[in-house]
C-alpha cells in the first residue's frame, strides 16, 4: 500500500466555541435539567478541574510501531484526550465521561457477542479476542463532526484480523457495532437523548481495510473507561461519532444498517461520516476545525489526509448524497 505524508497545515482563524463545543444543541437545553436529576452528578463534580484522570501504570507489552502511522504531527497529551470525550452514556458535556466512566463503567469481565452472516458465532471474552493478537502502536488523526480534532497515538489491531476468524459468509455486506447498555453503569443512558443502544456500521471494505483497527490502549497503556474501554473501534478517515466505544456485540449483516446519529437526524448524520471539508453540516461549516490545544484553525484535509490510502472505495459515488 502507498503510504504518504500529508503536507504540514499552516493554522489560520480563530475558532468560536459555538462551532465544536456541543453537536446538538437542543440536548443541553431539552434534557440538562432532566440529565443532571437521573445521573445524580453532584454540582460541580464533572468539571474539566475535578478529578482528571492520571496515566494508570496498567502497560501493554511488545508494542510495535507500525507503519501505517501515516501522520507526523504533534500527538495531543494524554489529557486532552481523556478530558475532552463524546461518550452521550456518560453525560452530554466534554468532560463527564472522565469523572462518571471511570467511577461507574466496570469493564471485567468483558464478553463481544458474534451474530449473523458467518460460520463462527460466538461469545468471545476479551481475553479470547487478543489471545495471540500482536499489538499496534497507531498514531493517526481523530476528526470530530463538531469541526475539533486531536493525535492519538493508539493501541490496537487490524479488525480485519477479527473478522477473518469469525468466518462471515458471502451475505455478509456490511458490519454492525453495538455498545453496552446498562443503566446501571451509564447514568448518561437513562436520558432518551438517543434511541440506545448505540449502534454503528460499516460496509465490509472498509471493515477489513487495513486503516481499520480495533483499539484496547493509548499512549501505550490500557484504553481509560471515557475513551471507549475495553474495545472501541478507529476509522481514521470517518467523522468520530463512526468510531464507536465499549463493543459488546458485532453483527455480519446483509443490508446496510441504521447507525444512531443517522436515525437521529439523517439531514445531519449519514452512514459513510467520511471527513468532507467540501460537504458542510447543515449548522456549521466542514471545511476548517480546531485541534484541542490550540487556538487556531487548521484546514480539513478530504478523509481526513487519508485519501492515498481509502479513496478508491468510493470510486464512482457521489460523496455529497453518501454523505
Amino acid at each position: 500500500m502507498l503510504i504518504k505524508h500529508a503536507p504540514d497545515i499552516r493554522s489560520s482563524e480563530i475558532t468560536g466555541k459555538k462551532h465544536y463545543l456541543n453537536r446538538r444543541d437542543f440536548i443541553r437545553t431539552a434534557t440538562g435539567a432532566a440529565a443532571a436529576v437521573g445521573m445524580g452528578v453532584a454540582a460541580g463534580e464533572a468539571t474539566l478541574g475535578a478529578q482528571q484522570p492520571a496515566p494508570h501504570g496498567r502497560k501493554f507489552a511488545d508494542i510495535k510501531k507500525s507503519p501505517l502511522s501515516v501522520t507526523t504531527e504533534k500527538l495531543n497529551a494524554w489529557n486532552d484526550i481523556t478530558t475532552y470525550n463524546n461518550y452521550y452514556e456518560f453525560g452530554t458535556d466534554k468532560d463527564s465521561p472522565a469523572v462518571l466512566a471511570q467511577k461507574y463503567l466496570k469493564t471485567e469481565p468483558w464478553t463481544v457477542s458474534v451474530e449473523g452472516e458467518c460460520n463462527k458465532p460466538a461469545k468471545y471474552h476479551l481475553e479470547d479476542i487478543l489471545k495471540g493478537q500482536a499489538l499496534e502502536e497507531r498514531v493517526y488523526r481523530h476528526r470530530c463532526v463538531e469541526a475539533w480534532s486531536l493525535v492519538i497515538p493508539w493501541i490496537g489491531f487490524p479488525l480485519s484480523d477479527f473478522i477473518k476468524r469469525c468466518e462471515p459468509t458471502s451475505k455478509a455486506k456490511f458490519v454492525e457495532f453495538q455498545t453496552l447498555i446498562d443503566t446501571g453503569m451509564m447514568p448518561g443512558a437513562r436520558v432518551p437523548i438517543l434511541d440506545w443502544p448505540y449502534k454503528e456500521g460499516l460496509r465490509m471494505d472498509e471493515a477489513m481495510h487495513p486503516l481499520t483497527i480495533l483499539v484496547v490502549g493509548l499512549y501505550g497503556e490500557v484504553l481509560p473507561n471515557q475513551d471507549g474501554a475495553p474495545l472501541r473501534l478507529a476509522v481514521p478517515w470517518k467523522y468520530g461519532f463512526k468510531h464507536i466505544k465499549s463493543i459488546v456485540r458485532i453483527r455480519f449483516v446483509e443490508r446496510q444498517p441504521l447507525n444512531t446519529w443517522q436515525e437521529s437526524a439523517s439531514n445531519e448524520y449519514g452512514f459513510y461520516a467520511n471527513v468532507n471539508p467540501t460537504v458542510d453540516h447543515p449548522r456549521w461549516s466542514q471545511a476548517t476545525e480546531r485541534r484541542i490545544g490550540e487556538f487556531l484553525k487548521r484546514k480539513t484535509l478530504m478523509f481526513n489526509g487519508y485519501g492515498d490510502q481509502v479513496a478508491s472505495l468510493y470510486t464512482g459515488m457521489d460523496l455529497r448524497k453518501n454523505f
